[in-house]
């Protein structure tokens, strides 16, 4: 079983609610899930949500769109990552975030190929606007605890130890190398970021639109990315 993990919550502190802001009518979970479920190598979605009052609305809105989901603690993501794909018996993990709403199913069916074609414990695979998507055995998830305490960024960021120990055999890449495409940032963090992100999707007739869609926008609409470039992102500490 191949299964995708969507790591979401309600309390974000800098965009508190952000999982289901209204992004041109839709929540941003919707958007995300449903473009991930063009993914072709991929067996089910499970939202990654945690146990808190205020995450109630996920799991209500995932009993409605008979999405799959998992609540743990809202502290230790590794533990919650980890037993979202134990209860659903996953043999290779998909782990995204949900900041990362506009993701490609065709970034994610490269980087699962890359890891099924290659004897890599650990792919990331990256877009130009800096969302990635992880794959990784569960073999692999729990060997991270083996024999050791974990440590803040395994509870905060879940994989870090893959491929900051020096044990596992890992790939990171790139998708879209031949983009000619300014940096820009399309994760969901900010306010400003649901504005960038709103303008980007209004431009289009539905949210299936591809990156180098996504990429041609912009290139027409410079201005968009100068909304959110000064915002300074929290990043692995």
């Amino acid at each position: 079983m191949i299964n995708i993990s969507i790591e979401a919550r309600m309390t974000s502190t800098r965009l508190p609610g952000k999982t289901m802001k209204l992004i041109n009518g839709k929540p941003a979970l919707e958007i995300m899930v449903n473009r991930v479920k063009k993914a072709k190598l991929v067996n089910k979605i499970i939202i990654a949500t945690t146990t808190n009052f205020e995450d109630n609305v996920i799991v209500d809105w995932c009993k409605k769109n008979n999405i799959d989901y998992f609540r743990g603690s809202e502290d230790n993501v590794y533990e919650r990552v980890l037993k979202a794909h134990q209860k659903f018996n996953s043999n290779i993990i998909v782990e995204l975030t949900g900041d990362c709403i506009l993701i490609t199913a065709e970034l994610i069916d490269y980087a699962i190929q890359l890891y099924l074609d290659n004897d890599y414990d650990y792919v990331s695979a990256l877009d130009p606007a800096l969302m990635s998507a992880q794959i990784y055995s569960l073999k692999i998830l729990e060997s991270i605890k083996n024999g050791r305490e974990l440590e803040y960024l395994d509870k905060e960021h879940v994989t870090p130890y893959l491929y900051t120990s020096g044990k596992y055999k890992i790939l990171n890449t790139k998708m879209y190398k031949d983009l000619d495409f300014p940096e820009v940032i399309l994760d969901l963090d900010t306010k400003e970021d649901l504005i960038v992100i709103d303008k980007i999707c209004k431009n289009f007739d539905n949210f299936n639109f591809s990156y180098k869609e996504i990429a041609k926008f912009i290139k027409k609409n410079p201005d968009v990315i100068n909304i959110n470039k000064h915002i300074r992102r929290k990043g692995l500490t």
